[in-house]
This record gives C-alpha cells, structure tokens and sequence, in this order.
C-alpha cells in the first residue's frame, strides 16, 4: 500500500468536514476538480473507498469514518511541526498573520499596523477580518484579537485592555427628533438591533432595560452595517466609543450609567511566543490598547 501525500491527507479532511468538494473547495480555495482528483488519488492509494456521493453532496463510508480520527492526528501534527519551525525563527523579517474581529479590523487596527510597518519595515501583515474562532494551533493565524478570554486550551493569552461602549445616534435624527435629557426621552427614541442574533438585548437586560426583538424597528446582524444604519439616521445605536467618537456624523447620548466595555485579549500559540517577530507584533497590538 502507498503512503497517501499528505496533500492528499489534508484534500480528505476538507471534504469530509465540509460535507461536499464544493464546499470544501470554498473553505481551502481549491478547485472542486482538484479536490476531486486528491480524494481519488488518496482512495488509490489506500486501496478503500472514502465517500459515496449523496443528494446532499459527500458522505464518508466506514472506511472514511475510521480514518478521521488519524488523519485529524496527522493535521495536529503537522501544524505543531510548522509553529514549532515558525516559533524557532531567529530573524525579524517575514510575515505575521492577525485575525480580529471585523469592527475593529475595520476601525482600530489600521492605524496601529501602520504605526507598526513604519517602525518594522521587514515585517509583512496578513490582516483577516473575521468574526468567527480561528484555530491558532492549526496555525489558521498566529496571532489573535478577540473581545473575550479566549477559551481553546493551550494558548497563551493576555487581556491587554478594555474597550467602553457608548450610545450613540446621528446628529441628523437628533436635529430631526429632538435630543433627550432623561432615560425616559432616550427610550422614546428608535434603536438600531440585531436580527437573529441576541447580544444587544442581552446588554440591556443587564443594564435593567427588558425589551424583545420587536422593539427595535431596524436591524442588522453585519457588525459593519450596523454602524452604516446608526450613521444614516436608523435610530440609536450601541457602538464602540473608539468608532463613534471619531465619526463626526454620530453624537454620544451620556444618559445611561453603567454601560459595559468589551475586553481585549490577544492569543497566539506558545511556540509562536519564542520568535521575535512574532513578539514583537504581539507587543505592538498589546500596547494599542488602554489598560
């Protein structure tokens, strides 16, 4: 029997995660023939039959059942073989990849790796807007942003800051709606929400403020869009004092105490934390935000 490659290996994997070759093809950016050629080749090779093809798309035979487990061992293995080389790099110069969420991909981050590339010329920046948990120890990034504790085991994580909320609406609406001067004025006013999302009556939950889904007139779920509505004059809106001081289109309304702020945590791999350029990125985003 011939060992599969482990191209082949990880094309297997994609598929049967993703549920079909287009799918899988759309999370790995390889091409749906290609991916179908690599789980041919990996069938080949170790003489078995992985999937039978479905309505729904791809379905793993037991073969393929029995091969999941070893195979996610060997996508361990490998990803902790290329931190570990990643981590033991001694230069400064390469390439760092950074998720964070996409508001403050959008909104705080630029300035700060602008600040970062003047001063470190040799360092490359791979920035990935997403909302969603990468996995650090597949190396899907090395470094992370995220506005909770990071919960995946094994990591290295810090809380480097916070980030307060604020309410805020379009000087327009106010001029056209009248500016509150009580809680009771601000609850007569139009709030931007979520859709299917929760998050926003949650907050206000906490706050002592008990609304449904309906008491919102518009709402979003795109974090970016949400912001776009309460500039456009949607109503008011919960928003990042970051983003909404520096948008001279918006005004703060200051009438409920107690609003939460979001805390900052950055998380890498343990092997990542050995390198210099690595540390030094961590360093940079550490020190962007208030302690």
């Amino acid at each position: 029997m011939e060992f599969p490659d482990w191209t082949l290996i990880r094309s297997f994997l994609a598929v049967a995660e993703a549920g079909s070759l287009s799918a899988a093809g759309r999370v790995t950016g390889i091409s749906q023939p290609t991916l179908g050629r690599h789980v041919q080749a990996i069938e080949a090779a170790l003489q078995v039959t992985l999937f039978t093809r479905t309505a729904q798309g791809q379905s793993l035979t037991a073969a393929g059942q029995a091969l999941l487990a070893p195979a996610r061992a060997m996508q361990a293995a490998a990803a902790d073989l290329a931190l570990t080389a990643k981590g033991h790099a001694t230069g400064i110069d390469g390439s760092v990849r950074i998720t964070a969420s996409r508001v403050v991909s959008h909104s705080i981050l630029p300035p700060v790796l602008a600040r970062l590339r003047a001063e470190e010329p040799g360092i490359q920046i791979d920035l990935v807007p997403s909302d969603t948990t990468e996995n650090l120890l597949f190396g899907e990034a090395d470094i992370a942003l995220r506005m909770y504790r990071p919960t995946q085991p094994d990591l290295v994580a810090r809380h480097v800051g916070d980030l307060p909320l604020g309410l805020y609406a379009a000087k327009s609406y106010l001029d056209r709606r009248g500016r509150p001067t009580s809680a009771e004025d601000l609850m007569r006013l139009d709030y931007v929400g979520q859709d299917r999302m929760d998050q926003i009556i949650r907050a206000m939950g906490k706050l002592g403020i008990n609304v449904d889904r309906s008491f919102f007139p518009v709402r979003c779920d795109d974090p970016l869009t949400y912001v776009e509505l309460v500039r456009a004059g949607c109503g008011v809106g919960g928003l990042l004092r970051a983003l909404g001081d520096a948008e001279p289109a918006l005004e703060r309304i200051d009438l409920i105490p107690g609003l939460p702020s979001l805390p900052v945590w950055l998380a890498a791999a343990p092997h990542l934390r050995q390198s210099p350029r690595l540390r030094r990125v961590w360093d940079a985003l550490a020190n962007a935000f208030p302690a």
